[in-house]
């Protein structure tokens, strides 16, 4: 992807917060030059991989397979001096913009569609080697708890939830216009614990074309 690009998209994504009235914590608007100067009193940032998110999944099609993230706050398993059991991130879903099938291997999540157009959700289970299950699956949706065939593919208007667990393959975009929706979680790390269908690329390599606006949860400077 270009630099030029993930900007446009977290301008883009700033405006949608603001149209649906969506406050996001400070850090969302610092530019890499006030980061240069924000010490270790903000390493939880740093170290929990808070804020903006940017992937096109390796399809260099970004509107079609692609998704924006801002990831509020967040835990981590592997530092005692983070406790945080839980994770809440903010997900920009563009009309018809496909996230692809994947699951996690220890992260349970819930995910609200918080306004804007229809959350689809396509869930089926994994097989013992990671294929689509042709088994029924259960689903947990707003404290409902039912079966629906494997492939099944689900509609969440605004206020509607579904609950995600390990081994579980879902892919997902929105229907109608842009959804916000908000993800709750055990803590979070993109790093390990995503396995994909298909072979994908978490996160873009980036061609520097102009300079970041604002950076990335992956490209934050060590404290002064």
């Amino acid at each position: 992807m270009k630099r030029s690009q993930v900007n446009q998209i977290i301008r883009g994504g700033l405006e949608f917060c603001r149209q649906m009235n969506f406050h996001l914590p400070p850090f969302a608007v610092w530019t890499p030059q006030q980061w240069q100067t924000k010490g270790h009193e903000y390493d939880e940032i740093r170290d929990n991989m808070l804020g903006w998110d940017v992937t096109d999944y390796t399809s260099d099609n970004f509107a079609e397979v692609g998704l924006l993230l801002f990831t509020i706050r967040n835990g981590n398993d592997s530092l005692e001096k983070y406790e945080k059991p839980y994770c809440e991130k903010l997900l920009i879903i563009g009309e018809g913009q496909i996230t692809p099938y994947h699951f996690h291997y220890s992260k349970m999540e819930d995910i609200i569609n918080r306004g804007g157009g229809r959350l689809m959700m396509q869930v089926y289970n994994s097989t013992d080697d990671y294929q689509l299950a042709d088994s029924p699956v259960q689903v947990c949706a707003d404290g409902h708890t039912y079966t629906v065939e494997a492939g099944t593919i689900l509609s969440l208007g605004p206020g509607e939830s579904i609950t995600i667990p390990p081994y579980l393959y879902h892919q997902f975009w929105a229907e109608e216009e842009t959804v916000l929706c908000i993800e709750v979680s055990k803590v979070n790390d993109d790093t390990v614990d995503n396995h994909f269908l298909e072979e994908v690329g978490r996160f873009p390599e980036l061609t520097e074309d102009e300079p970041a606006q604002y950076l990335l949860c992956s490209e934050y400077p060590p404290a002064p």
